[in-house]
């Protein structure tokens, strides 16, 4: 039965690196073995054989290598663990600026992606045909990884947001599970009047929830045509997400523990955090680091504004080949088998990641799975549905590592100070304007 039972990373910890773009000119440089292709080029390049790397952390990796290993024993896959998010992408700006050194594929979360696509780094699968297996991915991820025209990878794992709530507590403190975010915050006020050691939920400020709440808001606030970039973090969605968010901020009714801390997961087993809006990778990471929780815990829809259903991803990412490559043929192939073939991606929902593919996202198992930990629930029923309720339209800035860098010391400090969170971002767009002007883009606002 495939099943969630890990959270493939933890992709909600504010990034530490800082400036990883370096000017348009640098990140263009590097290698290009050339990528015109087609599908048949694919199958021919798998039956010639060869040697590719390809840096990844994702836990299904080393099993995922060795079956493709065997299926294709004429290709040899170095598999390198280059690190995690960042410090993997500061790896992989370090090889495109020297011009060599990038592996044949790399993997890329979702955010990262528009960085290394628009410094002309990834190659265009569309040219080898792999952009016919759009109908294989759910639509928000599927729009991921297509970035400016060009289809620069292929989409693994998925984070629709959900509610993930303590039933125990709720039930004990005569908490409803909220439909709506005013709901939400009544509920924060209720349970933390209730029991002032308890909170709703815990949150210190983290660049990767702020952009997720405000695409479920429905705001759009970053415009992307090519170089032309256009920054608004004061749009209508942006300010229906801080007019409740600031209520929790203000009247600090939100734990500070610092998230992914032991601290943090104490919290989440002993009722003190009683809440959690995020991924739909989170059940996994309960289950090994929140044992004690085993049974209390449960998965609801994300609140919304107006009733209607609407959610946002939160983390996930994809793989990339790089123009790097020597034979981008091989590793484009390596890819397509990676992340549609179901013996792949049979061994990635094993290994706890929640999936990209729609097949599987359709599937009755995977759908009516009963979760032990959750009391039985079956919560892929709830997050499978999340996933086809994620909004459109969303971009990401091509420096948003960067962005989330300096998010601690702009929208991080009201959070501090327990102040309106839209000081905070008028201060995150201003630097992210100057940033952006300063590495070549055209930034307006």
């Amino acid at each position: 039965m495939r099943i969630t039972r890990s959270a493939t990373r933890r992709t909600l910890s504010v990034v530490a690196a800082a400036a990883l773009v370096g000017s348009l000119a640098a990140c263009s440089a590097g290698g290009d073995a050339g990528s015109t292709g087609s599908a048949d080029d694919l199958d021919a390049a798998l039956e010639q054989g060869g040697k590719i790397t390809y840096w990844s952390w994702t836990p299904s990796a080393e099993a995922q290598v060795a079956a493709f290993e065997e299926a294709y024993p004429n290709v040899d896959v170095e598999l390198v663990n280059a690190g995690t998010n960042t410090e993997e992408y500061t790896k992989l700006q370090n090889a495109i600026k020297a011009g060599s050194g990038a592996p044949d594929v790399v993997q890329i979360e979702y955010y990262a992606i528009p960085q290394f696509a628009l410094s002309d780094a990834l190659v265009d699968l569309g040219e080898y045909g792999l952009d016919e297996l759009e109908d294989q991915y759910s639509a928000s991820t599927w729009g991921a990884v297509n970035v400016d025209g060009k289809l620069v990878g292929l989409p693994q794992d998925s984070g629709p947001m959900a509610l993930f709530y303590n039933a125990t507590v709720f039930q004990e403190n005569g908490i409803e599970v909220p439909a709506t975010w005013d709901e939400y915050v009544q509920a924060a006020r209720d349970l933390h009047a209730a029991d002032p050691s308890k909170y709703l939920t815990s949150d210190t400020g983290d660049a990767g929830f702020t952009t997720s709440m405000i695409w479920q808001a429905g705001g759009r606030p970053f415009g992307i045509d090519g170089t032309d970039i256009t920054i608004d973090l004061a749009d209508e969605g942006t300010q229906q997400w801080t007019g409740v968010w600031n209520q929790l901020v203000e009247e600090e009714l939100l734990a500070t523990t610092p998230g992914w801390s032991d601290e943090w997961f104490k919290g989440l087993a002993d009722g003190s955090i009683a809440s959690l809006v995020i991924g739909a990778w989170m059940p996994g990471v309960l289950e090994s680091s929140v044992p004690d929780a085993s049974g209390d815990w449960r998965v609801a829809p994300m609140p919304t504004y107006d009733g209607t259903p609407v959610a946002a991803e939160n983390g996930g990412g994809g793989q990339s080949v790089t123009k790097q490559s020597e034979n981008p043929a091989l590793a484009a192939a390596f890819l397509r088998w990676l992340n549609s073939d179901p013996a792949s991606i049979d061994i990635f929902l094993e290994s706890g990641g929640f999936p990209s593919t729609t097949a599987d996202l359709d599937d009755p198992e995977f759908v009516g799975y009963e979760s032990e930990y959750f009391g039985g629930q079956k919560i892929n029923e709830v997050l499978t549905q999340a996933s086809k309720d994620v909004s459109s339209g969303w971009s990401y800035l091509p420096y948003q590592v960067y962005a989330n860098s300096i998010y601690g010391d702009t929208v991080g400090q009201a959070y501090a100070n327990a102040s309106d969170l839209n000081d905070g971002l008028a201060d995150w767009q201003e630097q992210l304007v100057q940033y952006g002007n300063d590495q070549g883009f055209s930034v307006s606002e």
